[in-house]
């Protein structure tokens, strides 16, 4: 689990900079400033959370495996819901989906998985208890 932890943050790791550079040099003279404000918001949760799953996969042996995996799951989900649906939404005239009107409610969604993924991580670093590691 620990190698699949950190094979996907090295893959999301490595889309976070390549979306981030195409929304700084691609579509930010395409867009308003609301909308590049909301790409640039995406953009800095999906490395900020990108960050925090290779955390988890560093400190998977200190975590209590259960909740860590949770912890994984959540962050991952949370960055495809929250920053997708900012970025998507953000594009949305560029790429001809304007009548897309359900990607409003995917971005909570996104956020919900987020807290939950640091109460599970910090979950699993209460619930570790050396001897008793499974």
């Amino acid at each position: 689990m620990q190698k699949k932890m950190l094979l996907t943050g090295a893959i999301l790791g490595a889309l976070a900079v390549i979306i981030g550079a195409f929304g700084a040099h691609g579509v930010k003279p395409h867009l308003s400033p609301t909308q590049y404000s909301a790409y640039q918001t995406g953009s800095q949760y999906h490395f900020y959370h990108t960050l925090i799953i290779v955390i988890n996969a560093v400190a998977f042996p200190y975590l209590k495996p259960k909740f860590s995996i949770f912890a994984f799951y959540f962050f991952t989900f949370g960055i495809l819901c929250f920053s997708g649906s900012l970025y998507l939404l953000s594009t949305r005239d560029l790429l001809g989906i304007s009548s897309w009107s359900w990607l409003g409610p995917i971005t909570p969604i996104g956020g919900i998985c987020f807290i939950l993924g640091w109460l599970f991580l910090g979950i699993a670093a209460i619930k570790y208890h050396p001897n008793t590691h499974d």
